[in-house]
This record gives structure tokens, C-alpha cells and sequence, in this order.
């Protein structure tokens, strides 16, 4: 009775709207302490400053800033206030920073794509012209200001901004062609949708074409609002299934001809990049295979149509695709590779002849920023002081004189200006909210603060909240990194519940010294309600080097599983823990291995909740699952022994499911799989389904909601 009645007043605790110091869900999910950052960043070369948004969506304003880097004054270049322009919540220079293309009225479509209406607004003229009737995807100023392109149901328009003419490009656009804009896989794992390119000279458009006939369909209910749901159908390729058809077309402005682009005979199954770089008839696209553990970059002249490979990367394993290509002024580049085990920077000539390595190693560069031809010095920023950390860096051409910028702890960032003399330095870490300032790249002094969220430290000081210990744990032979977050009222001789977080996924990191967000707040909320919490990333997780990495390669989530059963044996040994109440949540990929360790370690675990989760590699797309596990007729073990599906007789423990039936990207199906096997093994469980929402389960009062529930399951089953 003792026991109800305390779940019945935390309950009525989390939800509270009261004047307590002690945060609750409706305060964390209505987003009251979300940190201010300066986002959409527009860095420009011809003024010499920076531009950043600012949105508020309760009055409908939204503004773009301008920073002068010379004068050190802040204006308002543009604002919707002004009747002229409407509000909007995107935006982008043309390359003479005449015009800006402003976004509104968005339409979210999959995890990346959208489609809007676009404006062109002339900020000489102070003239504003809607670029087409309808909502648009992807639209691009062409090089000479002229001209913008786009797609619209497929096809490729591009609308003359001088007499407002609109020409169509392509006119195969439907149901299983795409033009200049990606597929769902392509867009959901390669992380882009844009794709089409202008020639710098703006006489030509490359344009990839993707042909869906051959993916097979998958279908959802919608539910709505209506009498009848209605099913929402598009293609996607689950793993060993057929990808989209993918070829490169040219079109001329001029001529109004299309030709194919080819790779010398050679086939090219994904091609995951394509741009215009360097001097202005030489496209750059990479291709790699299926398996992905072979990608070649060409080099294609459109004049003449040669074609030629000038760099190959392999691994036994499989490539990592990035965007760090940058070219210098001699057309010589830069590019980043973990061929020696660690990701680092090398150097190469025009024609890929391997100049120098240009940093080493055992630690991983995590961003390859920008090049300054004046003084030979590349500005990347990296994990040299541990992986939990990232540090800003300068380094010259030849690999010598490695310099720091800012701190050696926590998170610094930067964002250079176009003749790197300046950059924005940002800075967060377990105990610091995002910070911002202008710096000199010479020396790394600040010059001025751009943002401090002081405010929000000064509201958050009033909660008094844990902070997390990070430290390393020993496990299966590795040191994993590992942070723990302990009631205030720690007392060492009383016996706790461990909740322990995991996403576990390829590449991934959650144990980072970094300035958290909502997820995190609720996690210290459930430490101050007698919570430890605690979250470990295992081995297949990132910023370890290549060999950490890549070694749950055809085995995903056999390994980190065992991780983390064997960290929840380890820690249950502490005086402080008690060993009878330890749960694991996560989603997504965190989802799946919350499911499969209470399963396997059905004697340590004694609850679990996983959101989103897939629950057989099998139903998940092409792109991802066969990188790390190639397909299920090359490798149907290692899909099956790994399936939790599999192994619903082991449940023991308590167990919530929670799934978006509108997940267009870990479908629905997964979680009526894993209900099905429980049930037909007569296992007791909870789950819950979220109509019409997708992966991030959200909109409204959705995510509130699923944090009330899931909180609710914790203090009844924990």
C-alpha cells in the first residue's frame, strides 16, 4: 500500500505545474530550458561578415542578422516584420550576395526532405518575387546569380529571374522516376536530398536520376481524422531487396541537350556524392559498390566527357563516406581516410599522386574545416584529448606545427570566415551551456561574445541538478567510455536502481562531455527521484579508431549486447547498487539492444523500454544493414541469431514497447513482429503505439506524453 501511494504522488509530482524547484516532464517537454544557439550560419565572402536567423514563432517574426567582422557591429539586414517579406525559417545567399532565397510554409516530408514555398527577395531593390505557384524542393541560385533551379513532382525547372521565364528540364518525373532529388535510402543513409548541381560557369546542370521501378513498395495506414484511414505508399528497399537504378545526366542551358554521364564502362552501384569543384568543366563524383568497402572518386571533364579515377579507397570492412573533399588553389585536395586505422588528413595532387599524410596518430579527426591558402594552415578539430572531447586545431600543409584553439576539455567548435582570418568558436560541456564568441585564427584570441545563454544558466541554478561523472570501465578487455549520473542525496551506504541508456549504434557516441539537451535534463530528473543512471558506449561506437568501430562488422548487436550485459554484471557488484532492480532503455538502434539485453541477460536485467525499435535487420533498409552486415542471403546467421524475435521465450523481466505507426523509417512492422512472438510464447509485456507519428514521435503533446509513460513504467517497475 506504502508502495502505491508513493507512486501515486510522483506521479502526480512529474506532472505538477507547482512552484517546485524540481523539474518535471511537462517542463522538460514544453522546452523551457533548451539553450539559445546561433544556427544557420551563412558565412560571406564579398561583406566581409556573417549572417544568422532568428525565429519567433509565437509572433511570427523571423529576421536575418548580419555581423560585420571589420566594424564588429551586429544589424538587421532583413526582417518579416517588414510587410515586404514574409515570415520564413530558411534562407540562402546568392554568390553574389545580392538576392536570398527565403523558405516558408514547410512541409516536412521524410527526415531531411521538405517542400516550401520559395521567395526570391533583392536586397538592393528591396523586392521580393515568389519563385513558382506551388510548393518547391531544393532550389539553387545558378554561379552567375541568374537563374534558380529546382524540382517540382519530380522534374527539374529552372526559373529566369530577369524575365521570370520557367523552363522544364526533365519531363519523366513520376511515380518511379525522380530527377535532382534523392530517393528515401539515398536520403536517409548517403544524407542528402539535393541532387542536381550547377556548372560554375552556369552553362550546365548534372543531375542524378533515380529509377524505383524495381524497389519494391511499402505501405502504411494513416489514420487521420477522416471515416477511413488511407494507405501511405512509397518505395523502400529492405536489406538484400533491389536499390534504385541511379545515373548522372547533363543538361546544357544552351543547347537544351541531356547526355550521360558514364564512368568509363565501369558500373557504379551507389553513387553517394556529386559536385562541381575546381575549375569550371570538372565534376567530382564518387561511386563505391554494394558491399561499400570499394569507393573510387572521378574525375569527369563534361567537355570532353573523360572520365578518370583519381583516388580508391578499401577495407575489408567498409568505406565511410564524408564530405571532406576540399581543393586548393592548384587543384591539388584535401581528403580524410581511416586507412591507417584512425581517421585522419591527407594531402593529395591534382591528379591524386599522394603528396603527404598531414596528421597521425591514435585518435580520429571528426571535422576537416576549412584551408588557408596564405599561410599553408588547415583549421580541423579532433579527439586528441579522449574521444568524450573534441579540440580545434590548426596544422600546417606539411603535417608540422600542430597548434591548439580553446580548451582542452568539452566541446569546442568553429565556423570559419571565407578568408579563415576569423572563426566562431563555440564551446559546451557537462557543466557549461553553449557559448559563442569571435576569434582571431591567427592566435585563437576572443574578440567578442556572440552568445552566452547566461539566463538560462541563472533559471537552471534554481534546479538542483546532478552532474555526470564520466570515467572509463573495463569490459571484454576494452576501457569504454562511461558517464554516471547519482541522486543528489547520494548516500553510499543505501542501496539504488540503475536505469542504464544506451544507442549503441555504428560510429555513434552518447558518452560525450557536452552540454546535453531534453533527454538528458530527464535523466538527471530520474536521478533526483532515486535514479542511478548510468550510460556506457560499447564497442562498434565511435571516435575510437577504425578497429573499435568496425568490429561488430557482419554481427550488429551480438557484441555491443555483450557489452552491456557485462557492464550491468560489473556494476551490480557495487556496494550502492541494487542488483535485483537494473533496467536498460534506448531507441531506435538503442531500442533493439535494450530488447536483446533483456533478453540474453535476462538474469541482470529486470527491465526494459525501447522506442522505435527494429527488431530483425532483415526489415530495415539496403544502405545501412549491408554495410555492417551484408546481405541476408550472404549472411542469413548473423541476421537471425541477432533478432530478439527469435528469443521472446527468454523474457523475464518487465518490458515496454512504444512505436510510431507512421515510422517511414524503422516501420511499424518491426514492433508487430516482436508483439507477435511474445505473444505466441504467452509473455506479459506493455506496449503502446503512436498514431500517425513518425520516427522522432513527436508533434503536440506526443512527446510529453511518451516521457510521462515511460517515466510512469520506470517508478512502477523499477
Amino acid at each position: 500500500m506504502k508502495r502505491v501511494l508513493f507512486l501515486f504522488l510522483i506521479s502526480a509530482f512529474i506532472n505538477s505545474n507547482a512552484q517546485s524547484k524540481e523539474l518535471s516532464v511537462s517542463s522538460i517537454w514544453n522546452f523551457e530550458f533548451s539553450p539559445e544557439r546561433i544556427e544557420s550560419i551563412k558565412q560571406l565572402k564579398k561583406s566581409n561578415g556573417f549572417t544568422r536567423i532568428i525565429i519567433d514563432y509565437e509572433k511570427n517574426i523571423s529576421k536575418i542578422l548580419y555581423f560585420d567582422y571589420k566594424l564588429r557591429t551586429i544589424d538587421t539586414l532583413i526582417s518579416s516584420a517588414n510587410n515586404l517579406i514574409p515570415f520564413f525559417t530558411e534562407y540562402h545567399f546568392s554568390k553574389d550576395e545580392k538576392k536570398i532565397l527565403l523558405e516558408t510554409k514547410t512541409d516536412k516530408i521524410y527526415r531531411r526532405s521538405k517542400q516550401s514555398i520559395y521567395y526570391v527577395y533583392d536586397i538592393e531593390n528591396k523586392k521580393t518575387d515568389k519563385v513558382f505557384f506551388d510548393k518547391i524542393q531544393e532550389p539553387l541560385f545558378s554561379p552567375d546569380n541568374n537563374k534558380v533551379a529546382f524540382v517540382y513532382r519530380r522534374n527539374i525547372y529552372i526559373k529566369n529571374l530577369s524575365t521570370g521565364k520557367i523552363d522544364r528540364i526533365t519531363d519523366d518525373g513520376n511515380y518511379e522516376i525522380l530527377n535532382g532529388i534523392s530517393d528515401w535510402v539515398y536520403e536517409e543513409e548517403f544524407g542528402f536530398v539535393r541532387a542536381f548541381d550547377w556548372s560554375p560557369d552556369s552553362n550546365n546542370i548534372a543531375y542524378m536520376k533515380f529509377d524505383e521501378s524495381k524497389v519494391p513498395i511499402f505501405s502504411m495506414d494513416i489514420y487521420g481524422s477522416d471515416l477511413y484511414q488511407f494507405p501511405y505508399m512509397f518505395r523502400y528497399p529492405k536489406a538484400g531487396e533491389e536499390n534504385s537504378v541511379v545515373t548522372i545526366k547533363l543538361f546544357n542551358i544552351k543547347t537544351k541537350n541531356t547526355v550521360d554521364i558514364n564512368f568509363n564502362g565501369e558500373p557504379s552501384y551507389y553513387i553517394p556524392r556529386m559536385k562541381f569543384e575546381g575549375s569550371q568543366n570538372t565534376l567530382f563524383v564518387q561511386t563505391i559498390n554494394r558491399l561499400q568497402n570499394h569507393l573510387k572518386l572521378w574525375k569527369i571533364n563534361i567537355t570532353n566527357k573523360k572520365s578518370s579515377i583519381i583516388l580508391e579507397e578499401n577495407d575489408k570492412f567498409y568505406v565511410s563516406i564524408h564530405d571532406n573533399l576540399k581543393f586548393l588553389s592548384d587543384q591539388s585536395f584535401l581528403w580524410t581516410s581511416e586507412r591507417d586505422g584512425f581517421n585522419h588528413i591527407y594531402h593529395y595532387s591534382e591528379d591524386g599522386k599522394l603528396i603527404n599524410q598531414v596528421t597521425s596518430g591514435p585518435w580520429d579527426v571528426t571535422e576537416l574545416y576549412r584551408y588557408n591558402e596564405k599561410n599553408k594552415v588547415i583549421y580541423y578539430q579532433s579527439v586528441q584529448n579522449g574521444s568524450i572531447n573534441r579540440t580545434l586545431h590548426s596544422i600546417g600543409l606539411n603535417g608540422k606545427k600542430n597548434k591548439l584553439f580553446g580548451s582542452l576539455n568539452g566541446f569546442n567548435g568553429a565556423n570559419f570566415s571565407f578568408n579563415s582570418k576569423y572563426f566562431i568558436y563555440s564551446f559546451s560541456d557537462e557543466k557549461t551551456l553553449p557559448i559563442y564568441y569571435l576569434c582571431d585564427s591567427k592566435n585563437g584570441k576572443k574578440i567578442k561574445e556572440l552568445l552566452n545563454n547566461y539566463d538560462l544558466k541563472s533559471k537552471l541554478t534554481k534546479h538542483k541538478l546532478a552532474d555526470k561523472e564520466f570515467s572509463e570501465i573495463l569490459i571484454n578487455g576494452e576501457k569504454l567510455n562511461m558517464w554516471m549520473l547519482k541522486p543528489l542525496d547520494f548516500d553510499a551506504s543505501k542501496k539504488y536502481p540503475v536505469l542504464m541508456y544506451q544507442y549503441s549504434g555504428p560510429g555513434s557516441q552518447q558518452v560525450s562531455n557536452r552540454w546535453g539537451d531534453e533527454r538528458t535534463l530527464w535523466h538527471k530528473m530520474l536521478a533526483n527521484m532515486g535514479y542511478i543512471i548510468i550510460c556506457v558506449d560499447g564497442r562498434g561506437t565511435g571516435f575510437k579508431g577504425s578497429d573499435f568501430k568496425k568490429v561488430t562488422y557482419l554481427n550488429l548487436v551480438k557484441f555491443e549486447s555483450i557489452d552491456q550485459i557485462s557492464v550491468a554484471k560489473k556494476i551490480r557488484n557495487l556496494p550502492y547498487i541494487d542488483s535485483e532492480r537494473i533496467g536498460i532503455w534506448g531507441w531506435s538502434f538503442g531500442g533493439h539492444m535494450a530488447i536483446h539485453c533483456l533478453l540474453k541477460g535476462n538474469d541482470v536485467f529486470s527491465m526494459a523500454i525501447a522506442v522505435a525499435p527494429v527488431t530483425n535487420w532483415r526489415f530495415y533498409d539496403t544502405i545501412y544493414t549491408e554495410r555492417f552486415m551484408r546481405t541476408p542471403q550472404e549472411n542469413p546467421e548473423g541476421y537471425d541469431l541477432n533478432s530478439p524475435i527469435n528469443y521472446a521465450e527468454k523474457l523475464k523481466g518487465k518490458f515496454l514497447i512504444i512505436h510510431g505507426s507512421a515510422d517511414d523509417n524503422v516501420h511499424v512492422q518491426n514492433t508487430m513482429r516482436m508483439v507477435e512472438a511474445l505473444v505466441q510464447n504467452n509473455k506479459q509485456f506493455e506496449w503502446m503505439i503512436y498514431p500517425d507519428k513518425n520516427h522522432g514521435i513527436f508533434g503536440g503533446n506526443t512527446t510529453k506524453h511518451l516521457y510521462t509513460k515511460m517515466t510512469n513504467f520506470i517508478l512502477k517497475n523499477l
